[in-house]
Parts: structure tokens; C-alpha cells; sequence
């Protein structure tokens, strides 16, 4: 290893090639990055004093004897800044006349480009590259847009090749043939340079010579085009933190292979691999201590990864939801109601069952298990274990294992809530908004008369929860003589009963008038005869002439009949005892 500092010139000397990895990431610099550049690059004109401007990390290649490049190199670290730079001074070149300041630089002495990028960016970096004057492009990608930037920003007159040419500084980093690149791109990450857990694995499982399996394996399934890309770069709401798509899966999967009897994989390790951060240390522990082979799991990674594209959808929020039981609802309540920690299940059922109706079977069992829970406002903080290993580990892949390992008699924890401890639900538990929502709009969309609505039921995200009676009743609604009264109402209006889905929220004035101007609205501000008269779970009641603790609990009724109907109870202890009793 050889590290130093290093001009451009040093960089691109006219005999050699820089090649970027097919596996790294994409150009991704953007406008941010672009205006900050050209300010700095003003800044050198004017000054002429040196700017570093960070390291470039090469290795060394093999090069043949006798061929037309005298060294090729492998561009580690720097692929953004170096890109960038090529696509500035071309433009600055093509706006001065001086396309062949720009060639002696940054191509070879046969005239190739020195830069060779990756599969993702070729085809848009030398169409680019390959100007002779000032044109318009069309296009989506990050070099086009780049090259757009620069076109419609660079000011000439502020701008001075030679001083920017002489005073830009880079750490230079060079590695020979036989280092470890690996390392050093494992290193870089650790250091700040984050690469997602996808990055970080491809690099780990393809090299220069692997590149048919990688495009059937990895490009065709993760990077095959704009919407593929944009898949799996979606970020994710799991819990607390955000989290990319991708990693989503990646975390899913490795939660299925540590189950696999035949690995053996040790308890203490498979709690480590639990763990969201550091997903790529468990990936590499994984295959390390348990001798895995990479090319099956990659091709394994393919086949969950074709499953994960084909069923897993969080666009289902903005879309009206089937009232027929299946992956949709189950999607609805993972990405809608934020319960991530099923895939794992949800996906290793995809895989291993191939009948469609015994799937839905197991989602509708599945279903009503996660929403009586939710009705009871029941832990989810066993979740994880539940759903990422014991279904997993057991094989459990009928309705009827699952069933049975819900109902186990030692699991306190996990129970399936009865129907009495379902309304009890409905009656006393007080939700968080999304929780609320969620649970009157599963129920709206299996009891809404779809041939008799004019309005369509809208995607779960469409909808705001509203609270009847508001909170703060006192001011407009009838007064309560004793504290007990109010203590009961100030509870009782925070239940199921008391909520409905509406399509837009009412105006504030209107929230917290009383119940008749809640209903019919004020002059040009709707109430709720407006935004709730096509909710079927809540339409009937606009025509009670009051609304009280009375009919709070008379709708709470009804939504646990509907609830009761919708996610029934499988339980087999129970149907034995009602069978006994009969």
C-alpha cells in the first residue's frame, strides 16, 4: 500500500484506466453536491491555493503485455467526486472551446475514456463524455441531470481550468494486486461512508470474474430498472426508526435461515442475528461460522427476493382494501399498522406453501390473531421472537400448526384473545390513533356494501380518525354533576365507540362544537354528515339525536359483533368447552 497526495494529473496520467466495480452503487450525487462544487471550484479560481478534496482508493490490476493501457486500476473509493469532476469539466470545456484541454486530461492516449464506469451508468457517463458541443440531453439519471446542472450553472468567467487543474488535492491511497479490497471497502463503511446492507453484500459476494452470476442473480432481480430500484430503495417505517426496503428483506431472509435445523446455528448467536444494526456483520458471521455456500444462498436470496418484489406491497394503504382475506389485508396491516416483524413469517410461508388457498387460510388466521390482539391492546414486544423463529423453526405452514402453536397452554403471552376478552377490547381499551384507524377501517372494509356506495372506500392512509365526542366536551356538550361522571366520560370517549374514520378532518371549530353542529356542519364548514356519511361502521349513527355514554356503548357493541364475525376465533379449547356445553 502507497498513500500520498495526488493532483489530478497524478490521478489520470494519460496511460491508465480507472475502472469502477460493476457492484458499486449508482452516481447518486445531486444538486446539493453540484452547487457546493462549483462554489469551491470558484473559490480555487480566485485564490489559486490548494483544496483536497478527499481520498481516492486504487488497486491494482493485472494488466497483459502488449496491450493498449499500460496500467488499469480498480476505483475503490471516490467514484462520486471523480465522476463528478469529468462531468463539470467537460461542460466547462464545451462552453470555453477547449475540448482539447479537456481530452489530454481525462482520456487515454488512444483517445479511450479513462474513467470506465459501472453497467449502471456507461451508457448516459460517455454519451456525455463523448460531446463535441453544447447540447441538450434527455434523460433521468443522475449523469444526465448532472450534466444538465452544469450546463445551465457554470459561470465561465469565474471559473479557471489551470487553477483548478494545478490546486485540486486528493489523498491518494494506492493498493497493489494481492491486497485485500475487501477489507478496505468494509473499513471505509465503518469510517462514514455508509453503504447500505445491499451494497455492502453484493461486494461481498461477486468479484470482477463473477459477473454472469451476478446479473442473473443480484442486477435482474435489485437493479434491473428505474421501478425495480425505487422497489427497494423505498424507505420503511419499522417502528421507531425508518429502514430501507431492501433491508427489510435482508433482515427477513436472515431470519429464516437461522432457522434451519440443519445448521445448527446457536441460540445465543441467532439472538445476535435479531439485531437491526450491524446486519451485514451478521451476514458475514452467518456464512463464516456456519460454512454456508455463497453461491446457493445467493441463488436462495434470488428466489425469496423474486417472492419478496411479488407479494410484499406497502402501496397498499393508498388503495381501496379487499374485503377478501389474503396477502392484501396482511399487507395493510404490516405497512399500515406498522407490524414489520411479520415478514419473516409472511415471506417463509410464500415460500413454502404453494397452494393459494391454504395460504389465505393462514392469513386469515393470521389476521384475526394480530387484530384481536390490537383490539386488546396486547404487547407486541414478542413479536419478533414469535414471528421470526418459532413459526419459522417449527415449519409451521398450515393454518391448523398455526392454530395450535398459538394456543399452546405455557404461552401467556402470545394467547389469542377470546371473544369476551374482544370486547372487553372494544368497551375500555384506549389506542393510539394509528391502531384505531386501522382497526375501524379492517372492519369497514369487510362490511361495506360496495354495490350500494356511490363513494368508493379510499386506501387506509386516505382516512383521519375523529373522535365523536371530542375531548374537549365540556365546553359545548352536556355538563356532568359529579367528578366520577366526568372521569368516566373523560375515558370512555378515548374507546373504539367513540371513533370513526373520516375522509378529511373537520375544521377546529367545528371538532369541538356540540354534537348537532358536529353532525351538520357551521356555513361553508362541513361536519361529519359531510366526511362520514359513506362509512357504513359509523353513517347510521348521524341520526341519533344525541350522542352520549348511552349510544358510545351501543356502537361499541356493534363494532365488536362486526369484529367477532370478521376475525373469528379459532380457538380449539374454546370450541371444545362450547361443545361440551351443549
Amino acid at each position: 500500500m502507497e498513500a500520498g497526495k495526488r493532483t489530478i494529473n497524478d490521478i489520470f496520467n494519460g496511460n491508465r484506466v480507472l475502472e469502477i466495480p460493476f457492484f458499486q452503487r449508482s452516481y447518486v450525487w445531486g444538486e446539493t453536491q453540484w452547487e457546493r462544487l462549483i462554489e469551491d471550484m470558484e473559490t480555487v479560481s480566485s485564490t489559486n491555493k490548494p483544496y483536497f478534496l478527499g481520498s481516492v482508493i486504487l488497486k491494482q490490476q493485472q494488466t497483459p503485455a502488449g496491450g493498449n493501457v499500460g496500467d488499469k486500476r480498480t476505483l475503490i473509493d471516490g467514484q462520486q467526486r471523480l465522476t463528478t469532476l469529468n462531468i463539470m469539466f467537460k461542460v466547462l470545456c464545451l462552453k470555453t472551446g477547449m475540448n482539447a484541454s479537456f481530452d489530454r486530461v481525462f482520456r487515454l492516449m488512444n483517445n479511450e475514456i479513462a474513467l470506465w464506469h459501472n453497467h449502471n451508468d456507461i451508457s448516459d457517463f460517455n454519451r456525455v463524455l463523448n460531446l463535441t458541443t453544447e447540447e441538450e440531453l434527455t434523460g433521468d439519471s443522475s449523469i444526465i441531470s448532472a450534466y444538465t446542472y452544469f450546463k445551465n450553472n457554470i459561470e465561465v468567467e469565474k471559473l479557471s481550468l489551470n487553477n483548478i487543474l494545478t490546486n485540486i488535492m486528493f489523498v491518494g491511497i494506492d493498493l497493489g494486486v494481492d491486497e485485500d479490497e475487501q477489507q478496505i471497502f468494509d473499513t471505509i463503511n465503518s469510517l462514514g461512508v455508509r453503504l447500505t446492507t445491499a451494497e455492502l453484500l453484493k461486494n461481498y459476494f461477486f468479484h470482477r470474474d463473477d459477473v454472469q452470476s451476478y446479473n442473473d442473480n443480484w442486477k435482474n432481480v435489485f437493479e434491473r430498472d428505474a421501478d425495480t430500484k425505487m422497489f427497494w430503495d423505498r424507505d420503511i417505517t419499522a417502528g421507531r426508526s425508518i429502514r430501507e426496503n431492501v433491508d427489510l428483506f435482508f433482515y427477513s431472509f436472515l431470519q429464516i435461515k437461522v432457522q434451519d435445523s440443519s445448521l445448527n446455528v446457536k441460540t445465543e448467536d441467532k439472538k445476535l442475528f435479531t439485531k437491526v444494526d450491524g446486519l451485514f456483520d451478521s451476514y458475514k458471521k452467518f456464512i463464516q461460522d456456519y460454512k454456508i455456500d455463497k453461491p446457493a444462498l445467493i441463488q436462495e436470496i434470488k428466489e425469496y427476493a423474486e417472492l419478496y418484489r411479488a407479494n410484499i406491497d406497502f402501496d397498499v394503504v393508498d388503495r381501496e382494501l379487499s374485503a377478501d382475506y389474503g396477502i392484501e389485508r396482511i399487507n395493510a396491516i404490516i405497512f399500515g399498522l406498522e407490524n414489520t416483524t411479520l415478514i419473516p413469517y409472511v415471506l417463509f410461508v410464500l415460500k413454502k406453501v404453494a397452494n393459494s388457498n391454504e395460504r389465505n387460510l393462514i392469513w386469515e388466521y393470521l389476521e384475526s390473531y394480530i387484530m384481536r390482539r390490537m383490539v386488546c391492546h396486547e404487547t407486541t414486544k414478542n413479536y419478533n421472537q414469535l414471528f421470526s423463529e418459532r413459526l419459522i423453526a417449527n415449519n409451521v405452514i398450515t393454518r391448523d400448526a398455526l392454530k395450535a402453536q398459538i394456543e399452546t397452554q405455557s404461552d401467556k403471552v402470545n394467547y389469542m384473545p377470546s371473544d369476551t376478552d374482544l370486547q372487553n377490547g372494544f368497551n375500555n381499551s384506549r389506542l393510539v390513533n394509528k391502531q384505531a384507524a386501522g382497526i375501524l377501517y379492517l372492519i369497514e372494509s369487510m362490511v361495506r356494501d360496495r354495490t350500494k356506495q356511490s363513494t368508493s372506500l379510499l386506501g387506509l392512509g386516505r382516512y383521519s380518525l375523529e373522535h365523536v365526542m371530542p375531548k374537549k366536551w365540556e365546553n359545548n356538550w352536556t355538563s356532568l354533576e359529579t367528578e366520577e361522571a366526568k372521569l368516566n366520560r373523560h375515558k370512555t370517549l378515548l374507546t373504539l365507540g367513540n371513533l370513526t374514520i373520516i375522509t378529511t378532518s373537520l375544521n377546529t371549530s367545528i371538532r369541538d362544537a356540540d354534537w348537532n353542529t358536529k353532525k351538520n356542519g357551521r356555513g361553508e364548514k362541513h361536519g361529519l354528515r359531510h366526511y362520514a356519511s359513506s362509512i357504513e361502521t359509523f353513517s347510521p349513527y348521524l341520526e341519533k339525536p344525541d350522542w352520549n355514554e348511552e349510544v358510545i356503548q351501543e356502537r361499541a357493541t356493534y363494532l365488536y359483533t362486526k369484529a367477532k364475525e370478521i376475525w373469528r376465533n379459532q380457538n380449539v379449547k374454546e370450541k371444545e368447552e362450547a361443545t361440551a356445553q351443549v
